[in-house]
Order: C-alpha cells, then sequence, then structure tokens
C-alpha cells in the first residue's frame, strides 16, 4: 500500500512509543519521514529501521517546548526533502498526582511539552502545510482529553483538552486552504509514558479487556493523513477500546 507516494511527513516525539510506530508506518506506506525528537540514539534506530525496509528517513532533534526549533525544523525538513504534507503532533508527557499535590511547575512542563508544542508546530508549519496543497495534521490528544479519567493527572488532563478544541479551531481556519486537521484520541497504549503501572488493571478499566498497541494507533495516523480521509477534518478519533463509550 502507498496511500502517502511523495508525502513529506513530520512525526514529534517519534523516537518510542506511538510516534515511533507512526514514523515507520508512514514510511512503509510510502512517505518521506522525519523522525523529530530529543533522543538522538533513539531516533537514528528508527531512521536506521526505516531505511533498512526501503523507506527514506531522516533523523532531526527537535525541543517542541522552543518555538524557534520549531521554525527551523520546519525550513531544514523543507530544504531537505522539498516541502511538508503531513505534520504529526505526537510528543507529551503527563503527570500522575492529584491537584492538590500537584507542583506549578510540573503543571507548567506538561502543559510546555504536551499542549504548547502543538500550537508551536501548526504555526511553524503553516505556510509550508498550505504551499503542498493536500496538508494533514494529526495532534495527538488522549481519552482523557474528553473525560475526567481517574480524577488524577491535571495538567495532562487540562493539556489534551486543550489539544482537542485547538485542533477544531484550526482545522475551521485552514478548512479552504487545502489542510486538514484533526486530533486522535488514545485510550492506554503499551508505550513508555505508562511507566511502571499495572497494565493488567488498565486492561480491566477497558471494556475490550486489553490495552492498545502502537500501531493500531499508527494505522489509524495513517488513515487520518491520507487520502482516504479526504473529507474529514476538525475530527476526533477516538481509539480507546470503548473506554468513553460508557
Amino acid at each position: 500500500m502507498n496511500r502517502l507516494e511523495n508525502r513529506i511527513a513530520l512525526v514529534t516525539g517519534a523516537a518510542s512509543g506511538i510516534g515511533r510506530a507512526t514514523a515507520l508506518r508512514l514510511a512503509s506506506e510510502g512517505a518521506s519521514v522525519v523522525v523529530a525528537d530529543l533522543q538522538d540514539d533513539r531516533a537514528a534506530a528508527v531512521v536506521a529501521e526505516i531505511e533498512q525496509a526501503g523507506g527514506r528517513a531522516s533523523a532531526m532533534h527537535l525541543d517542541v517546548t522552543d518555538e524557534s526549533s520549531w521554525a527551523s525544523a520546519i525550513t531544514a525538513t523543507t530544504e531537505a526533502f522539498g516541502g511538508l504534507d503531513i505534520l504529526v503532533n505526537n510528543a507529551g508527557i503527563g503527570d500522575t498526582v492529584p491537584l492538590e499535590q500537584s507542583t506549578t511547575d510540573e503543571y507548567l512542563k506538561v502543559v510546555a511539552v504536551t499542549q504548547n508544542s502543538v500550537y508551536f508546530g501548526l504555526k511553524a508549519a503553516a505556510e509550508a502545510l498550505k504551499a503542498s496543497g493536500n496538508g494533514a495534521v494529526v495532534n495527538v490528544s488522549s481519552m482523557f482529553g474528553i473525560v475526567g479519567g481517574f480524577g488524577t493527572s491535571p495538567a495532562y488532563a487540562a493539556a489534551k483538552g486543550a489539544v482537542r478544541t485547538l485542533t477544531k479551531s484550526v482545522a475551521l481556519g485552514w478548512a479552504t486552504e487545502g489542510v486538514r486537521v484533526n486530533s486522535i484520541h488514545p485510550g492506554f497504549v503499551d508505550t513508555p509514558i505508562l511507566g511502571e503501572t499495572d497494565r493488567s488493571m488498565l486492561a480491566q478499566t477497558t471494556p475490550m479487556g486489553r490495552i492498545a498497541q502502537p500501531e493500531e494507533l499508527a494505522a489509524a495516523i495513517a488513515f487520518l493523513v491520507s487520502d482516504d480521509a479526504s473529507f474529514m477534518t476538525g475530527s476526533e478519533f477516538v481509539v480507546d477500546g470503548g473506554y468513553t463509550a460508557r
């Protein structure tokens, strides 16, 4: 399947988890992929994996919380590959404590990585995506950008909720400019962000009785950036094993 042949994609947080799986999936469908992350060695390993499979990719060191770094990243991408068609804002971190135990510094750090980075990415990539004529953005939110979850992780919930509505606002602004913007809302996924959390407990809270694998989210993201989703913009694509259906 080459749905993304001749497309150029930039994926943040692409050294591990959903980002890594997405970079591999987009490359397998024909896209040239910029693997952006702070973890240089792991990003290089993802690039090597893509190239070994016959794909085209490049690693990029990117601090998503730094607006000037975003401008440089988009310039480097367009100079190296000739443009930008796809942006996947995936980078994010979480918090695990109730509001009363949180600190302002911790809260703002989560917001910087998980929310502000999406704003910076959209703003920096706007011109290139519009020039593409077939631009597509997926912002990775969360099911906890829709529902309150366990009543913990206040910064994560706030940031992911902001990503959800920012997506809709930008989608409306760009609806006639050749750029589609959608959000994806994963449930529990077997990625490093879960840390030492008991995965069996998370599976028990999910109606399907298991947690997701990163590749399942990557498949959904690949659909959203492809022409198969050509009439979708401003949508929230929930991939949570039924969690929010209750």
